[in-house]
């Protein structure tokens, strides 16, 4: 399992963690890839020791010497659009986009999440959100939920510290690795045929200059179901036609099949050289998801609906999968997907975050992304554009040739035109 791994590894270094991001290398796309997860599938269990992944990864007194007190986290809107606003006593601030509309988690926020903050020093962020989870009892309501919670104020609070310090993001966490992180398009939907999908996904690919993207195949945990009869290997079929053998094709079938199916659909991806398969089986069934992974050379990825880091471990160290994509909010944010970071390095394993998100929110992943040690895969990028013009808020998160520039100034280098911050209300 170990060359496995490392053949997985050795994908970034050959493109994503050097300019320029891998796209031009001959077809067969995935030979590479599919040759070293073939070759290090039985060495993988012969790692001797656990990862040591709960262990203080940054330094954040380094930053300030004087703490910096925070006074409060608000839930605020403007207009339809909700934030947090993280205040230190000492007068900075930082804010950060949580979602459009009122949130079904609006109550865990406010009742088990901010109140936990007040007083306390945001250097200390890295013990808080090992804290949090104790706190009032937090533990009773793990999973996606509760830490998307803890993510945004997580957020906030790292806004608000490099806001207070004048540092950015990647000044905080260790550094940034890359000024500019390469991405690959993703499709979330399986509502189209797909001549109109290929058509759609296509001019997103020439406007961004993307060389990798991610298609939606069955139907959603959903038995083996397509989306639409037939759907699936069409769709593939005309994808590959129509884009060619230089771009790499990744697909997504958020649990829809059993393994018998997963291995009968992973044969015709295959044959199209499609890179990676996402999900294959429920993503509660690791048992499922191993026996299809351990069947094939293609890499299998899961992780996006997992939020446990010792769940994360035991994926890898079991090698359920071959790829590890936690969420960027539904894992907790940027300190526990660095920790999953280290839990894939230490078993040989890439990692790359599910993050499909719009506009601002895009930040948390770009900057997640410019501090990892390594990148061994593109960063996920929405395909579809926003529903309306998002021209209130700079410098505007956009994929160019290929690839998205990381924001460089303080905290997450996002800046709000004043109409918003001046027009922010309470969420009681």
């Amino acid at each position: 399992m170990a060359d496995r791994a490392a053949g997985l590894h050795q994908l970034g270094r050959d493109g994503c963690n050097a300019a320029p991001c891998p796209g031009s290398r001959p077809t067969n796309r995935s030979g590479r890839l599919r040759e070293r997860v073939t070759q290090s599938r039985g060495e993988s269990m012969s790692t001797p020791t656990r990862a040591n992944y709960d262990r203080p990864l940054f330094d954040l007194h380094s930053v300030s010497s004087a703490p910096v007190i925070i006074e409060g986290i608000d839930l605020v809107r403007w207009r339809d659009i909700h934030f947090l606003r993280a205040r230190s006593k000492d007068g900075a601030e930082g804010l950060v986009m949580i979602n459009e509309g009122r949130h079904f988690l609006t109550a865990m926020l406010k009742e088990r999440i901010l109140p936990f903050f007040p007083g306390r020093d945001a250097r200390d962020l890295e013990t808080m959100i090992d804290e949090i989870y104790v706190y009032k009892w937090n533990y009773k309501y793990a999973g996606s939920t509760f830490w998307t919670t803890v993510a945004w104020a997580e957020a906030a609070v790292l806004d608000l510290l490099g806001k207070a310090t004048g540092k950015s993001i990647g000044d905080l966490l260790g550094g940034r690795k890359r000024d500019q992180v390469p991405v690959y398009v993703s499709s979330l939907v399986r509502e189209t045929t797909p001549e109109a999908e290929v058509e759609w996904v296509g001019r997103r690919i020439e406007q961004t200059k993307a060389k990798a993207v991610k298609l939606k195949i069955g139907g959603r945990l959903s038995k083996n179901a397509d989306a639409s009869p037939g759907r699936t290997e069409r769709l593939i079929a005309l994808a590959r036609k129509t884009w060619g053998g230089e771009m790499k094709i990744y697909v997504d079938a958020n649990g829809s099949y059993d393994v018998p199916h997963a291995l009968d659909v992973a044969k015709m991806l295959k044959a199209h050289d499609v890179v990676f398969f996402e999900e294959p089986c429920p993503f509660e069934d690791l048992d499922e998801t191993k026996a299809v992974a351990d069947a094939l050379d293609m890499p299998v990825a899961g992780g996006e609906q997992d939020a446990s880091l010792p769940r994360f471990e035991y994926m890898a160290r079991h090698r359920v999968v071959d790829i590890l994509q936690p969420d960027m909010l539904y894992n907790g944010g940027f300190i526990r997907n660095h920790r999953a970071d280290v839990i894939a390095r230490h078993y040989g394993l890439p990692l790359t975050p599910h993050s499909p998100y719009l506009g601002p929110r895009q930040a948390l992943s770009t900057h997640f992304c410019a501090t990892l040690p390594e990148l061994p895969i593109e960063m996920e990028y929405a395909a579809a554009l926003p529903e309306r013009p998002m021209d209130w808020y700079g410098p505007q998160i956009e994929a160019k040739d290929g690839r998205v520039a990381v924001p460089t100034g303080p905290g997450l280098g996002i800046e709000f035109a004043p109409e918003v911050v001046n027009g922010l209300q309470i969420v009681e």
